[in-house]
């Protein structure tokens, strides 16, 4: 087999296909795993191959037929994905939601697709939709992965899924050929999926993508990146995003390499530690708290260990970088830097689960120059993409020897991408998705005649050729003297401090930019344990007065930083606040994947906003707030409105610091 299993495979146009293909020609390997009550277990190909045939089968007998949709719920697990694949294969579409979603938001997407099966992993999933049948006339048949606590539900409607994969394998034996037959009628420009956006603008979008542009993108960037069948990666991001999509199944069937689900979200780190993958993709947000963790351990650890650790990450700084990207370096740097592998950068990625990593991607965000290259300095091949949903992924992709932190690559395989007149980036490619499902004139606003698609993102091309994306294009504004104004661009410089989780910038049409801050609760915990502070709550800690004179610190830091960016330094921030309480999806404020909802904050932070731009010191918060348990109420009280110092144009600053406060 080539190194990149599958990659020349035109017959193999459909997922299901090329899990006939893994089980005939890699059967043993492994392809899924999942730790359960301590222990991995794992699948082969050809075991994967039955268990799909008669979940296939069982929702045959179930009723479900080709074009049918199945909704997928649930925490990363090897069945939920084997349902993918089962749908597929008898022709019907797989439509994941994210498992955190509330009743109301599932019950939005189950009826706009009109979704009449439902696979869900457990309990809570099936109260969730019990609540929201009444407005979900589609759906017909549900059935759970976990009977915990199920003992007692009688609806007719509610199958186990033991019961549907046993009901499945009698069918097999009365219909041995029907599995195969089913599977030889997709094609590469069937319906593979469909994904639903965040809604970080609005409603949330059914974006309908096809086997082809699934496979074409997962195609394209395994060999571009030489993925091969022997890849390790870690699967626990929502299955209702494409990135896991394309990632944690795409990839995974196209190279066949196995793909490992987490006993469960709380112990992703461990388990990460545990498998040692070898191709891993997180959020910026994620490399920011695994480093904050790092750090916050590395103030409690000894004198010498601190000491050594500060020596030799000096020096990555230094050379690390460089001699990742196969740069020339002296060497005694190498020699010194061979030293901190054993005694310091080693047992690090050791530690993080990092030491088998050969590529990492990250995506979605910005993420920090220093952030970046700590990890590149200490040996891990971490890269930078940028895509969409729209584009099935992958548009932009960093290349070996040309990675830097302030660009998001080149265009990916295949990938065409222009700038519009108002520095719109367009993109034309195999992974174009077909439509918004129901929404014709939301898609003809996205996707041009002659299929090139409109990202919304500001973007430009430096003169290496790399893309750099600016900000959301309907984001960027003007203040009052005409001056740019990049929100995002704010709030991501922000974000880079370990102690700011959220940040949300405010400008347009005015004299000055100011800004919300959250801060994050475990990087400034962290603080407040070592200095004695105490906290009883969130509130508490973001209202106390050293906490607010960290938060300065580090806003007075960005203002340095844009003072010496000619295009932005008029973008300083003139005051600012910190939010009583975080920025929550469940309170709407946020999209699940944590993308800040800004009609919605600017109607009900309003007067907040407003005493930011007056010369108010403080301001009443009258919030509310959604409990863990689903209940509301409301959190009041004062709120202090800081003054920050400005710098003229001429002063350029350092970088942040990657230390928590």
């Amino acid at each position: 087999m080539p190194r990149s299993a599958g990659v020349e495979a035109p017959d193999l146009d459909t997922f299901p296909k090329l899990l006939l293909h893994h089980a005939k020609v890699r059967g043993d390997r492994p392809a899924m795993r999942e730790k359960d009550l301590g222990i991995w277990q794992a699948w082969s190909w050809a075991e994967a191959r039955a268990e799909i045939e008669a979940l296939a089968c069982g929702l045959h007998t179930l009723g479900m037929r080709r074009g049918d949709r199945l909704a997928i719920i649930g925490d990363n697990r090897p069945r939920l994905y084997w349902s993918m694949c089962a749908a597929q294969a008898i022709g019907a579409v797989p439509v994941p939601l994210y498992q955190d979603s509330g009743a109301a938001e599932m019950a939005y997407v189950i009826d706009h697709a009109e979704v009449g099966f439902a696979l869900v992993e457990d309990q809570e999933q099936v109260d969730k939709l019990l609540e929201a049948k009444e407005r979900c006339p589609h759906l017909r048949q549900l059935v759970y992965d976990d009977p915990r606590g199920l003992r007692n539900y009688r609806q007719p409607w509610l199958n186990a899924y033991d019961a549907v994969t046993e009901a499945g394998r009698a069918f097999a034996e009365h219909h041995p050929d029907f599995f195969e037959a089913e599977v030889a009628k997709g094609k590469g420009a069937d319906i593979s999926i469909f994904c639903y956006t965040s809604g970080t603008t609005g409603t949330p979008k059914g974006v309908v993508l096809t086997f082809d542009n699934i496979l074409k993108t997962a195609r394209n960037a395994a060999a571009f990146e030489d993925l091969t069948d022997r890849e390790e990666m870690l699967a626990y991001l929502p299955m209702a995003w494409v990135g896991d999509h394309i990632f944690s199944y795409g990839q995974s069937y196209a190279c066949g390499f196995c793909v490992s689900c987490p006993e469960s979200a709380a112990t992703v780190m461990q388990n990460l530690r545990e498998l040692g993958p070898t191709y891993f993709f997180a959020p910026p947000r994620i490399f920011e708290t695994i480093l904050t963790t790092v750090m916050i351990r590395m103030e409690d650890a000894s004198r010498p260990k601190r000491w050594l650790f500060k020596r030799f990450m000096a020096l990555a700084r230094h050379s690390g970088v460089r001699i990742l990207n196969g740069e020339p370096v002296p060497a005694g740097e190498r020699w010194l830097y061979r030293l901190g592998e054993l005694l310091v950068y080693g047992p690090l990625k050791d530690t993080l689960g990092f030491s088998n990593v050969r590529l990492a991607y990250t995506a979605g965000e910005a993420i920090g120059p220093d952030i970046f290259d700590f990890y590149r300095s200490i040996g891990v091949n971490l890269k930078q993409l940028y895509g969409s949903t729209e584009a099935s992924v992958f548009i932009a992709i960093q290349p070996d020897g040309e990675i830097f932190a302030d660009t998001v690559g080149k265009p990916a395989p295949d990938v065409e991408i222009r700038l519009a007149d108002n520095g719109e980036v367009l993109f034309r490619s195999p992974g174009v998705f077909q439509e918004y499902y129901k929404m014709p004139e939301a898609t003809a606003e996205t996707k041009t005649a002659d299929g090139w698609v409109r990202t919304g993102d500001a973007g430009l091309f430096d003169s290496r050729g790399h893309l750099k994306i600016i900000d959301r294009a309907k984001d960027v504004g003007r203040l009052k003297d005409g001056s740019l104004f990049a929100p995002k661009y704010i709030e991501n410089k922000l974000k880079f401090f370990p102690d700011i989780k959220e940040a949300v910038a405010f400008g347009d049409g005015r004299d000055s930019v100011t800004a919300f801050v959250n801060i994050d609760l475990a990087a400034v915990g962290s603080w407040a344990e070592r200095n004695n502070v105490a906290y009883a709550s969130y509130q508490e800690l973001a209202a106390n007065p050293r906490v607010t004179e960290i938060v300065t610190g580090h806003v007075r830091q960005v203002n340095r930083d844009l003072a010496a960016d000619p295009q932005l330094h008029r973008c300083q921030i003139s005051r600012f606040l910190i939010l009583p309480k975080e920025l929550d999806p469940d309170d709407g404020e946020m999209t699940r994947t944590r993308k800040v909802r800004r009609r919605i904050i600017t109607e009900r932070y309003q007067p907040l906003i407003d005493a930011l731009f007056s010369d108010r010191t403080e301001v009443q918060a009258d919030l509310e707030v959604t409990f863990e348990d689903g209940r509301r109420g409301r959190l009041s009280g004062l709120v202090r409105i800081v003054d920050v110092e400005t710098f003229p144009p001429s002063e350029a600053g350092e970088a942040p610091r990657k230390a928590a406060a």
